[in-house]
C-alpha cells in the first residue's frame, strides 16, 4: 500500500506503509515543516507497516522538533513494529520491592 498523508489544522494523518520506498514522500512532505508550524501532531494509526527506514525517518522528525523548540506529537496505535522498536531500546528496570520486572513509560 502506497503512503498517503492528509493534513487538516496541523494534524496530519498518515495512511499505509512507511518504509524505505516510500520515504521520499514522507521526508517530502516533512521538509522544513518547524520552519513553517510551532506544533505537529501525527497520526499513524492507518499506518499498516513500518521498516527501519520509517521509524529512523521518525526519529529524524522528533530530533528536529527537539531542536527547533518546536512541539511533535505522535498519536494513534499504528502498528506493532513502532512499538516492539521503541519497546527494544528501553531496558526493564527491576523492582526492588516486590523483586519483579517493571518498564519505564514515558508520555509525551
Amino acid at each position: 500500500m502506497d503512503l498517503e498523508i492528509t493534513n487538516y489544522n496541523n494534524r496530519y494523518q498518515i495512511k499505509g506503509t512507511l518504509n524505505k520506498l516510500s520515504l521520499k514522500t514522507f521526508n517530502e512532505h516533512f521538509a522544513n515543516i518547524f520552519d513553517k508550524l510551532d506544533d505537529v501532531l501525527l497520526d499513524i494509526e492507518r499506518v499498516k507497516g513500518i521498516d527501519r527506514a520509517g521509524v529512523m525517518a521518525l526519529a529524524k522528525l522528533h530530533n528536529e522538533s527537539i531542536t527547533k523548540s518546536k512541539r511533535l506529537s505522535i498519536i494513534g496505535l499504528g502498528c506493532k513494529e513502532l512499538y516492539q522498536h521503541f519497546k527494544s531500546e528501553d531496558q526493564p528496570q527491576r523492582s526492588e520491592e516486590n523483586d519483579t520486572m517493571a518498564s519505564a513509560i514515558v508520555a509525551a
